[in-house]
């Protein structure tokens, strides 16, 4: 039956009920993002007490005493402390908010209650930028304010019954209004040093470590996690020639390899680093990594411009920052692919690093480096000669490149080379850079791995290129006098598409990548290009919006040497404006009236001429009793004419605005009244 439909139920229901189940549909809305951050027992209250308060709203029952709330409170003020040792902080702050508000909405009585729950709204709102600035967690919060402005506009209409959609226009429109100065703060508001951003915590992520072993950068490879985007805004650079450069890991304890030093700030640096050829101009916007570094394309020279952070090259021509940073970093930096890094010759301490193998190690590679050496074509080969012979030992010997080649070393740890090298010759890049620095150290040639990124994705049409973590790579560097350290990369022996065409291995799709990818294999890497390139445009024009990019601005518009105190007084003077051009229009705007209101003095101007006073607070309902009372019978149409006014000013199927026929009837009612009712 009709009766029982939900469509009828929802129209039979009271204007506080509806209005008090749609202020709670929009806290869970706003509070849903924040589950990953509650302790379970406030997930479990706020949603008991939510669905508790909707019950109450939904069968008129009446709330709670007032010490319900209160003992509540208490109790999940001591579950806050027993669950962050504290009361302050980001994560017992925002479960304290929570609580507070779901806690109040047991407590709406009056307005100004409703208004501490939609203010409470707000904060939390804000809170969820604490842990997330993405596009997603913005675009939520985008309808929680939307939903909080209704909630707004309909406790500011008390009377009547103003329908969801007419609140949510209004609070649509309200919002438009207030956007461009939302623009225009976000613009040129300074961004004063530390004060101006937040812990990005939640972006923290994985990435290059300082330490490898067998198996650790294929663990990295399998991440589709974006590590920076790259962009040449004079000239492509082929997919070859990108090494980002990470750890140089020199130092081998049979297991690991790990740098020789991690100190900042670092010595001085005395190895000469030459360049030739032209330098290739490039962006880079990276995301927040593990590491204090910087992952600079080979060769980069010279420090970029990083706000608030010191980068400094290492000998090894690793760039090591200052501190570990949390959030993203958006620079400029010029490389040069063609140099040479130390170019002379040696220290002994540092021949005696970049030869070290400990005892008990690989024997069988080392043994067979020996015999590798005592070739006759290789008797007096050059380190180029020997690296050109090993690279065509790995094309040539049935050497595979995969991700999943199995654990080595379970054994013996110390055998783990041997069992690559020798016997089941299945690897990733590391399995095959710790190889041959292995293989060219037992040759007395000083070698060393280099960790980091190799190759991008095509440019997007921005000419954005993202490198992923699947781009990780290991590659080598050997020592030759007249050339100083030199860059070997095996992996380009047995997979040259890996390389050339930045082609990495792909983990088995999950059920759900599988089923799309059997549906159209293209669509899954449509749909992700589509949202990263949504999400980059997010990070470079939002997110990234620097005060240097401000100044930049101020510049361009005339002002020499700009800074955060000339963008202040421009934001003041721009506001005051604004501000001047506000209080003109509310003066012309003066004269304006509501339409309800210009009908209401019409018909209390033609019932003063009846000889009732109609006083201005005076309802209808009310006019048409005085009509009544004064004129009997012959009043009856008219006060018939004003009960129609009431229902379409506050009845369940009110009019948007006044009718002009209705008033038009009035009129001509009302005139005959006073010619029937005056005397002759």
């Amino acid at each position: 039956m009709a009766v029982s439909s939900p469509s009828f139920r929802r129209r039979s229901l009271p204007r506080d009920a509806r209005d008090t189940l749609f202020l709670l549909a929009v806290i869970l809305w706003t509070v849903l993002p924040h589950v990953g951050h509650l302790p379970p027992w406030c997930i479990a209250l706020t949603g008991l007490v939510l669905v508790w308060r909707a019950h109450l709203a939904f069968t008129n029952a009446p709330l709670p005493p007032r010490w319900l709330p209160i003992a509540a409170l208490a109790t999940a003020t001591a579950l806050t402390l027993l669950s962050f040792r504290t009361l302050f902080g980001k994560d017992p702050g925002v479960t304290m908010a929570v609580v507070l508000m779901a806690l109040k909405t047991l407590e709406l009585r009056a307005r100004r209650d409703a208004f501490v729950v939609f203010f409470l709204g707000f904060f939390l709102v804000l809170t969820h930028f604490l842990y997330s600035q993405s596009i997603g967690v913005a675009a939520a919060m985008l309808v929680s304010v939307w939903g909080l402005l209704t909630a707004l506009v309909l406790a500011h209409l008390p009377v009547g019954q103003p329908s969801l959609k007419q609140a949510g226009s209004l609070a649509l429109r309200t919002a438009a209004l207030g956007a461009p100065i939302m623009v225009l703060l976000f613009v040129m508001f300074p961004r004063i040093g530390p004060l101006w951003g937040v812990p990005q915590a939640g972006l923290a992520g994985t990435g290059l470590s300082n330490s490898m072993n067998l198996g650790s950068v294929g663990e990295l490879a399998v991440d589709e996690r974006i590590a920076m985007r790259v962009r040449f805004p004079d000239r492509s650079v082929p997919g070859q020639r990108l090494y980002f450069r990470g750890p140089v890991l020199t130092r081998f304890d049979g297991v690991l390899w790990t740098p020789l030093s991690i100190d900042y700030p670092l010595p001085i640096r005395t190895d000469p680093l030459v360049t030739t050829g032209a330098g290739v101009r490039y962006e880079i916007t990276l995301e927040p990594a593990s590491l204090p570094l910087l992952p600079l394309l080979e060769a980069t020279p010279d420090a970029p411009s990083l706000d608030g952070i010191e980068a400094r090259r290492r000998e090894d021509l690793g760039w090591a920052l200052s501190r570990l940073t949390r959030d993203r970093l958006r620079f400029t930096a010029v490389a040069f692919p063609e140099y040479q890094l130390n170019q002379g010759t040696l220290t002994d301490r540092q021949r005696q690093q970049t030869l070290q193998l400990p005892d008990g190690v690989a024997p069988r590679t080392r043994a067979w480096a020996e015999a590798f050496r005592a070739r006759p074509d290789l008797v007096s080969a050059t380190p180029a000669q020997l690296a050109a012979a090993l690279f065509r030992h790995i094309r040539t010997d049935q050497y595979t490149y995969t991700l999943t080649p199995g654990v080595y070393g379970e054994a013996d740890s110390r055998a783990a080379i041997d069992e690559f090298w020798l016997d089941r010759k299945q690897g990733f890049c590391e399995h095959f850079a710790a190889s041959f620095v292995v293989v060219m150290r037992s040759l007395g040639v000083p070698a060393r791995i280099v960790t980091g990124y190799q190759g991008a994705e095509a440019p997007d049409g921005e000419g954005w290129r993202v490198v992923r973590h699947s781009n990780a790579h290991a590659w080598a560097e050997y020592w030759q006098e007249d050339l100083g350290w030199v860059r070997a990369d095996p992996t380009a022996a047995v997979a040259p598409d890996r390389i050339f065409s930045s082609r990495n291995l792909r983990p088995t799709p999950g059920f759900a990548g599988g089923a799309l990818a059997t549906l159209s294999p293209d669509l899954l890497p449509q749909l992700r290009s589509l949202w990263e390139s949504l999400d980059n445009r997010w990070n470079q024009w939002v997110l990234n919006y620097s005060r240097g990019q401000q100044l930049d601005a101020l510049a361009r518009l005339g002002i020499e040497s700009p800074s955060w105190q000339d963008l202040a007084k421009l934001l003041v003077l721009t506001l005051s404006g604004l501000a001047l051009v506000g209080v003109a229009w509310a003066w012309w705007d003066r004269q304006r009236q509501d339409p309800w209101q210009r009908q209401a003095a019409a018909v209390a101007g033609q019932l003063r001429r009846l000889g009732l006073p109609a006083l201005p607070h005076q309802p209808p309902r009310q006019l048409a009793g005085e009509v009544r009372e004064k004129f009997g019978p012959p009043g009856e149409p008219l006060a018939a004419l004003l009960m129609v006014a009431e229902h379409q000013r506050y009845g369940r199927a009110a009019l948007a605005r006044p009718s002009r026929a209705w008033l038009a009837t009035l009129r001509t009612e009302a005139r005959r009244l006073l010619r029937t009712t005056s005397p002759r």
